[in-house]
């Protein structure tokens, strides 16, 4: 099994580290590659973009030519989790919390509306245990820093957890995306379910 992770800013060596544990949980023969140039994606088998800035990320991917390609392996059903900024980028509709409609380079692949920014900037950034019924009764451990949030689904998407009635992970198909920072949280739950039902399906 090979995972590719976008490795153009955010908590990529988070992610690997992540990754690697689950892989050895799970006793999987499994490779990471950071993906920063179209030949990474050579025979991956589920891709991770993390959180960080998703402008920035989306205007890299596009400048070293990754961007379509991932979009066109996820709509050829290659298995993909996008945290944060992640899931800014995979959302067909985004906006910002401030200045509204927002021109970037998206992968807009999951029918799903995203407002960036949605809880404020750095300073209210928090966490707070959430439930989410797919990985057991145990609360995860949320870690949301500057994070968007969910505000609209349809199609095959749909809901998997939420904050005060605000989704802020879903799933659709082979992709999963989630507002906070689960590499964050030293809880690899999330890894383990994207590696095992996602990839491995």
């Amino acid at each position: 099994m090979r995972i590719g992770i976008l490795g153009y800013q955010g908590g990529i060596y988070e992610h690997l580290y992540m990754i690697r544990k689950v892989f050895d949980e799970l006793r999987l023969n499994g490779d990471v590659v950071i993906v920063k140039r179209p030949h990474h994606l050579r025979d991956i088998d589920g891709i991770l973009i993390p959180g960080g800035e998703s402008t920035t990320i989306g205007r890299l991917a596009k400048r070293f030519s990754t961007l379509d390609l991932i979009r066109d392996l996820i709509v050829n059903g290659t298995p993909v989790f996008g945290t944060c900024a992640g899931a800014i980028m995979m959302a067909k509709k985004v906006k910002d919390s401030v200045v509204g409609e927002v021109q970037q380079p998206l992968l807009g692949v999951m029918d799903i509306e995203v407002i960036r920014n949605f809880y404020g900037r750095q300073r209210e950034s928090f966490e707070i245990d959430l439930e989410i019924p797919i990985l057991g009764n145990k609360p995860f451990r949320g870690v949301f820093i500057r994070a968007p949030a969910i505000i609209k689904l349809w199609g095959d998407a749909k809901p998997l957890a939420k904050l005060d009635d605000v989704v802020v992970l879903a799933e659709q198909k082979s992709m999963l995306a989630s507002t906070f920072h689960p590499e964050l949280s030293g809880d690899m739950r999330l890894h383990k379910y994207f590696i095992r039902e996602l990839v491995k399906r």
